[in-house]
């Protein structure tokens, strides 16, 4: 029936001795109750062996004396009692969980004597010292000189003690580290000693409580992640599962070295089993739809600190639905969901403006709300039912007040709404399949209500049909929902975004007391050890906001049809599907399914043949529409046209003798642009097999060229990209074409790449100097410019940029001399996913999940871009792969290298 959580907040638990409570010694009443007498720093608990007794607590600062016990028969050497009895007289005690049943403390006031007898009676003036000590700590006036003398006392007895050895799992074990640490778990701490070895990692507490040793295997170790504990960067939290909200062990080190020192450790070991994960990878999982809103969400928490183990840090989600009166909950209307673009105190225009009427009368440091939205009372606010201990632990022995209780789904959230000083936002559960929490299957008197009412379940509202299960789902379906799934975005640059702190927060009514910030105040700057104590404790019960994550507007979710939310969601979610008939499918939707299934398969790519075309290396591959023609350029300044049936060149040409650098054909299958070295854009006609025109429109080589819709885009090293309307000249006469110039992209050096979006209204340039640059093509505007993706130059070969569309132009993929594949969200500019190649790659193809690249060492590299890890890898060319080709079904790839040949490439599942 003992737990740490029958101590104080910041109380540790240090020992534990057999012992009989002896009650009216030497009385004809006498009585004895055999049990455990617990020594803490705060208080001594005796839990009697019989449940049907009540543990007894009793607070060191109430304690009048603590002795040895005298003996009436001092002078009789034949009755001398050797037992080893501990005298406590004390003004208070509280009796807890008598006849087992959680319930508040009862207090008996009073004057009273109570006799411990040791079992073991030579440890008996080592116990009494021990509690003189610690009383003495009880007495000081102040609590930081109270906290000074028990941390001392604490030191001492783990530098006496060390991790014992004999619990190695093997005797093999390497030990690589040892020192001291304390175990966290919600409102309670338990210090002892940290072990790490090549095969495990061990917790071995001071006191053997709960178990004498903590064992985890590091082979089983799936997620680490560094903490701040008591606004210090001193946790540590590591994970055996990849997606469970709780943690296998959180420990709390006294300095950050010891803690770091850990952290390398383990995930030295580790770094070769799992990807760690950053909080843009995860965006790029979720953005795909391969994640859930709610393993999205739980991702963010985890990064930015928040976790169960920490009731001021704990996990936080939103209030997602705003209508808890309707019969039936519609999750097509907008009106059915609270405002995601609004902290929960700015939803109620009346009571905002009054706060904001405080806040412009307030003096520096301002702030407009005077609680915060995650606090350890709000937690256990909504989980009293489940964990009453944790809540009579935080609040002295006592429940709040009847009326203050969680009763009502709808009142709650009124209260939210309408209430000064209540902003309360949810946490996971409500999104979770427990449904525990809103049910007192305890049988808990958790008191009765103004209107006479019993505290027991929650109310519902009514579309939950009175079933907690029911109201879960529907929750579930809500947050997953289409319309909060092109909204949490918005959430999300409130809570761990940009919106989080500076003039950003105070446009968004997002300011909190600066206390609760990361940084708000530095602890290790404050000396007075009463003041630090008193502003730990005051932040701790307050609540904390969590670690700012993202500096930038968060890209939104890419909602298609939705149809991938379900996929990998952990919930059973009700997704609205596209209008086709269960027993008919749309060729669109036949066609994308053989395109994810090629790509499920990429690494099953397997060469199918291999032919020498060129003098020197391939630059460019186009394809004719039926596949039975291959049109390459090459730097030995040829173009030349491959039949895929005769299997031999049917043409060579020869436009100058300067390199060709990429080529593509018109719609229609009648022409040929190729781009050049010298200056020059040629235009060759397949069906006269000579040249039809010649576009000369750059100052220096033109190292790629695009074209849409009737336009031509020309990127140059003359530091310029150009955007052409071409009017083709009559095939049978011997007009030209007409070229119009309609706009110049101006950059600073040379560009060697460009990409269009599907849409052709977004361009992306890539310069030697590794800079990315995405214009608006309609109005030759520079929506951004970003300079740090990239490192060195890229002279001779584009360092091929690439969009990728899913219903829309979001995220634009590129890779360098730097090795890196980067992801980037177009709309905000945000760095989403960064991978090390460890090579060059030189040209890609990708489906936004998978990658397949061209490498400068002639291997084929499949990629799974959100694990950050090759799939697969296969051999190819003898130089690098210089260009890539791939067909409509995804099931066909062409590549052309340094070495002078083109190899054909198919699927073979």
């Amino acid at each position: 029936r003992f737990s740490l959580l029958l101590l104080n907040l910041e109380e540790y638990y240090f020992e534990q001795h057999t012992a009989n409570h002896i009650i009216n010694k030497g009385c004809r009443d006498e009585r004895k109750f055999r049990g455990s007498l617990k020594i803490c720093s705060k208080s001594v608990i005796f839990e009697p062996d019989d449940n049907i007794q009540p543990i007894m607590k009793i607070p060191l600062r109430d304690c009048v004396s603590i002795k040895a016990a005298e003996d009436n028969e001092t002078n009789n050497p034949f009755t001398r009692d050797t037992s080893g009895g501990i005298s406590v007289v004390c003004n208070q005690v509280f009796l807890i969980k008598e006849r087992n049943i959680i319930a508040p403390y009862k207090t008996v006031r009073g004057r009273t004597e109570h006799l411990f007898q040791l079992d073991v009676a030579g440890k008996l003036g080592d116990v009494v010292q021990t509690l003189h000590q610690l009383y003495r700590a009880s007495c000081l006036d102040k609590m930081g000189d109270q906290a000074a003398m028990i941390t001392a006392i604490l030191q001492s007895r783990l530098a006496r003690t060390a991790f014992d050895k004999n619990r190695f799992q093997s005797i093999s074990e390497t030990l690589h580290m040892e020192c001291k640490a304390e175990m966290v778990t919600p409102l309670v701490t338990n210090p002892g000693h940290v072990c790490v070895t090549d095969a495990n990692l061990y917790f071995q507490p001071l006191n053997g409580y709960p178990k004498p040793v903590v064992q985890i295997t590091l082979q089983n170790v799936r997620r680490i992640y560094k903490r701040r504990h008591g606004l210090m960067p001193l946790g540590l939290e590591v994970f055996c599962t990849e997606n469970d909200l709780c943690s296998d062990i959180y420990l709390k080190f006294y300095n950050y070295q010891d803690r770091d020192e850990l952290y390398f450790l383990i995930a030295t070991y580790i770094e070769n089993h799992i990807t760690e994960h950053t909080a843009e990878s995860y965006m790029l999982q979720w953005q795909r739809g391969h994640i859930s809103n709610y393993q999205y969400l739980l991702h963010l928490n985890n990064l930015a600190d928040r976790s169960c183990n920490d009731l001021s840090q704990y996990p936080v989600f939103p209030w997602i639905i705003a209508d808890y009166s309707s019969s039936v909950l519609d999750l097509t209307k907008p009106e059915t969901f609270r405002d995601l673009s609004k902290p929960i105190g700015a939803l109620n225009k009346e009571r905002l403006d009054r706060l904001l009427t405080r806040y412009q009368e307030m003096p520096e440091p301002k702030f407009m709300y005077g609680s915060h939205y995650s606090s350890p009372g709000y937690v256990l606010f909504y989980l009293v039912r489940v964990a009453p201990e944790y809540m009579l632990c935080l609040q002295n022995g006592k429940f709040d007040h009847a009326d203050r209780m969680f009763n009502s789904l709808a009142e709650t959230w009124k209260n939210c709404l309408d209430g000064a000083t209540d902003f309360k936002e949810l946490i996971p559960e409500f999104y979770e399949n427990d449904s525990s929490f809103l049910v007192n299957s305890l049988k808990l008197d958790l008191g009765k209500r103004q209107g006479g009412k019993m505290v027991e379940d929650v109310e519902l509202p009514p579309w939950a049909s009175g079933s907690p299960d029911d109201f879960l789902q529907k929750s579930q379906e809500a947050l997953e929902s289409p319309y909060v799934s092109e909204h949490l975005h918005e959430w999300i640059d409130i809570i761990f975004g940009y919106k989080q702190k500076g003039s950003e927060a105070v446009a968004a009514h997002n300011v909190f007391h600066p206390l609760t910030y990361e940084g708000g105040v530095d602890l290790n700057s404050i000396m007075d050890p009463n003041e630090k104590v008193a502003l730990l404790t005051q932040i701790l019960e307050f609540g904390q906001t969590p670690k700012q994550l993202f500096t930038t507007p968060h890209p939104r979710r890419i909602v298609p049809k939705l149809k991938s939310l379900s996929r990998t969601s952990s919930h059973s979610v009700s997704i609205t599907e596209s209008p086709v008939s269960p027993n008919e499918e749309s060729f669109e939707d036949l066609t994308e399914e053989s395109i994810t299934l090629a790509w499920n398969n990429i690494a099953k790519l397997k060469l199918d043949e291999r032919y020498k075309v060129h003098k020197e290396a391939i630059t460019g591959i186009a394809v004719t529409c039926n596949g039975s023609s291959v049109f390459t350029t090459s730097q030995d300044s040829t173009l030349k046209m491959f039949s895929k049936e005769s299997k031999t060149i049917q043409r060579s040409v020869s436009f100058s003798n300067m390199a060709l650098s990429s080529c593509l054909i018109l719609p229609g299958d009648t022409t040929v642009i190729s781009s050049s070295w010298d200056n020059h854009i040629y235009f060759y006609s397949i069906a006269f097999g000579r040249r039809q025109d010649i576009l000369m429109g750059h100052d220096d080589a033109v190292s790629k060229i695009c074209w849409r819709d009737g336009r031509l885009y020309s990127a140059s090293w003359d530091s310029t990209v150009k955007v052409w309307h071409c009017v083709p000249g009559e095939t049978l006469s011997n007009k030209k074409h007409h070229f119009e110039l309609l706009t110049e992209l101006e950059h600073d050096v040379s560009v060697n790449t460009i990409d269009l979006n599907a849409a052709n209204t977004i361009l992306a340039s890539g310069t030697k100097e590794g800079t990315i640059s995405v214009w608006d093509v309609t109005t030759a505007t520079n929506l951004m410019s970003k300079h740090e993706f990239f490192f060195g130059c890229f002279l001779l070969f584009a360092f091929a940029c690439f969009f990728f569309f899913f219903t829309d132009s979001r995220h634009l993929l590129s890779t360098g001399e730097d090795c890196c594949f980067k992801v980037i969200d177009v709309q905000t500019g945000m760095l989403i996913s960064s991978v090390t190649a460890g090579e060059p790659q030189r040209c890609f193809k990708w489906d936004g999940n998978t990658i397949l690249s061209g490498s400068q060492s002639g291997e084929l590299l499949v990629w799974d871009l959100v694990g950050g890890k090759v799939i697969e890898r296969i051999k190819g060319h003898t130089g690098a792969v210089m260009s890539m080709w791939m067909n409509e079904q995804c099931n066909s790839v062409i590549t052309g290298g340094e070495d002078k040949q083109i190899m054909f490439w198919k699927l073979q599942y």
